[in-house]
């Protein structure tokens, strides 16, 4: 299966985890409607961007209100969801980690990523945040197979590093997914960019899902999810507002792009070489 339609949910979170639950549910079942095979959903889609709220709102892995959630609806509509990610709490600890949830078409999590760079800003003036002092880092590449081909994720902060992307392409990953909350700040000048370098030095889809902005709260999330193909241009963006869109692409193209220049095969390992575990 080469061909499938992507459903970029860029909902506006609110500080109140059932409105955002159900605006989840809510754009999942609309994405289902719409013949989408994958629905991706924002970062922290469940919870404001903010350090204490990711404490006051985690929840462990097997007794997530949220995550129950996305499974039912996933089985129910037969699709697959990206559920961005929420601020998994680790029951033996006192942990918590910015997680990201493959769920397949059967309601079945078959990918768990754990944001493994941590954002960390102080722009005196405009905007401030070290997510370290609350959420702990994951040490794990996430490239998973599935009917539609390897996927790779990462999250947010993660696509600043081009060696991840990179390591998930020699891995097989034709989509590289980024649920992400860039800011205004950091938004206007790097989101689009990063997302086109990012699928250009690897010839992959990328793909970026945010939330939409909201002006209650204390961290303004940019929005603009896009997704962009392997030649580096934006198929589709949002703005900066509550909004559904979709896009179909054909994996097929990652390897005419490759064919055509083949980036990879002309590195030169016996130069410089990436080592991963």
């Amino acid at each position: 299966m080469t061909k499938l339609k992507l459903a970029l949910c860029q909902i506006k979170v609110t500080d109140d985890k059932d409105k955002n639950i159900s605006k989840a549910i809510e754009m999942i079942k609309k994405s289902a409607d719409n013949n989408a095979d994958i629905a991706i959903l924002p970062e922290m889609f469940n919870c404001p961007f903010e350090n204490p709220k990711f404490i006051e709102y985690s929840e462990e892995i097997n007794n997530s209100k949220t995550l129950n959630a996305i499974s039912k609806i996933a089985k129910e509509k037969k699709i697959f969801v990206l559920a961005g990610s929420i601020p998994e709490k680790i029951a033996d600890c006192e942990k918590v980690y910015n997680s990201s949830f493959l769920f397949d078409d059967n309601g079945e999590i078959i990918a768990n990523h754990k944001k493994m760079h941590l954002f960390e800003i102080d722009i005196p003036g405009k905007v401030h945040s070290k997510e370290s002092d609350v959420i702990s880092p994951g040490d794990k590449f996430t490239i998973v197979e599935t009917k539609f081909g390897k996927l790779g994720i990462g999250i947010c902060y993660d696509i600043r590093y081009p060696e991840l992307s990179r390591i998930m392409a020699l891995k097989g990953a034709k989509i590289l997914f980024y649920p992400g909350a860039f800011n205004f700040t950091t938004g206007p000048a790097h989101w689009e960019l990063l997302f086109r370098s990012r699928a250009i030095d690897n010839q992959v889809f990328t793909v970026g899902v945010a939330p939409a902005v909201d002006e209650s709260l204390s961290y303004q999330s940019y929005g603009h999810s896009l997704l962009v193909n392997p030649w580096g241009e934006v198929l589709i963006e949002a703005d900066e507002n509550e909004q559904l869109i979709f896009q179909e692409i054909d994996l097929k193209e990652v390897d005419k792009i490759r064919k055509e220049m083949p980036l990879l095969k002309n590195r030169r390992t016996e130069l410089y070489d990436i080592n991963f575990k």
